[in-house]
């Protein structure tokens, strides 16, 4: 049988097939990120608007942007907002320092190096829940490892109450995280490490590069893109977390281990308040979307050149 001329009703239709089939294949992908993401974030911003109370949900009524306004007003906000700026910018800081001098040590050759490999990854693997009771445990003021060990050395005379002092609580619970997170750093560094050619340091070597010139001017250069794509993975998911401060210290003494997303959590399950709770959610999202449009901006920009 001749195919039909071109043109014909049977060849548009064909087109029309191969056009639409891979949207069809996306269609369940896209139904399930709409159910799992799009859904709730629509649910935030509408409770967002509105004054509603979780024991009164039939009483809510729409307040428009009175939440937004009662925040910037809100001083235990600001406190949580300053307390969020310093964790994130000390833990990703310190696990991305952590993780870089890991990555280069397990680049080297030695004979346990397989097996340093896998033990690294043993603090990222572990729940945040025993990550929070483990290092609970050492800061412990009646039996705690730091303090005995402090104390053997002869640096205090009697215990401290590491995570009950407004000076060191939240520091002791930034250096927990510290020491969950410095695994992702280093593993995916060391997978950049991997990529460098040989060539390039046996290059620079015989330019009388040390070793230090070969790391500013081959390995940096060419791990850049992937640390600065960990950088913001890690930004995005410190700034989130809150279940090593909710275990650990609950967020006191006091404010003192407050950040945005534990206030939020707090006055949404404690408070009962979904609505200003949804309003603190949404304005730490705004933040992030802005810092992950400059990290694509830049991109952009480094595309271009």
């Amino acid at each position: 049988m001749a195919p039909p001329p071109p043109g014909t009703a049977v060849q548009m239709n064909q087109a029309a097939i191969r056009t639409l089939t891979p949207y069809g294949f996306l269609v369940p992908a896209l139904l399930v990120t709409a159910l799992v993401i799009l859904y709730p974030v629509a649910q935030t911003v509408l409770f967002s608007l509105q004054d509603y109370l979780l024991y009164a949900p039939d009483d809510a009524r729409f307040v428009g942007f009175r939440n937004f306004s009662m925040a910037l007003k809100d001083e235990v906000f600001w406190i949580s907002l300053k307390h969020s700026a310093v964790w994130v910018g000390g833990i990703v800081f310190a696990q991305l320092s952590l993780g870089l001098v890991t990555a280069l040590l397990l680049n080297q050759s030695f004979w346990w190096r397989g097996i340093a490999r896998a033990l690294v990854i043993i603090p990222w693997a572990l729940p945040s829940v025993i990550i929070g009771l483990m290092w609970t445990w050492i800061f412990d003021f009646n039996t705690g490892v730091l303090n005995d060990l402090l104390i053997r050395i002869g640096l205090i005379s009697q215990p401290y109450a590491w995570l009950a002092s407004p000076q060191s609580a939240l520091a002791c619970v930034m250096l927990a995280l510290v020491w969950q997170g410095f695994p992702f750093f280093a593993v995916m560094i060391l997978a950049g490490l991997q990529t460098v050619p040989k060539e390039l340091y046996e290059a620079a070597e015989i330019d009388g590069a040390s070793e230090f010139r070969q790391f500013i001017h081959v390995t940096a250069p060419a791990i850049a893109g992937i640390v600065a794509t960990a950088v913001l993975l890690r930004i995005i998911w410190v700034a989130n977390s809150l279940d090593v401060i909710l275990v650990m210290t609950g967020g006191g003494p006091g404010y003192t281990t407050h950040t945005l997303p534990l206030y939020a959590f707090l006055r949404a399950y404690s408070g009962m308040e979904f609505g200003y709770a949804a309003t603190l959610a949404l304005m730490l999202t705004i933040l992030l979307l802005a810092i992950v449009w400059l990290y694509v901006r830049q991109q952009a920009k480094d595309l271009d050149a």
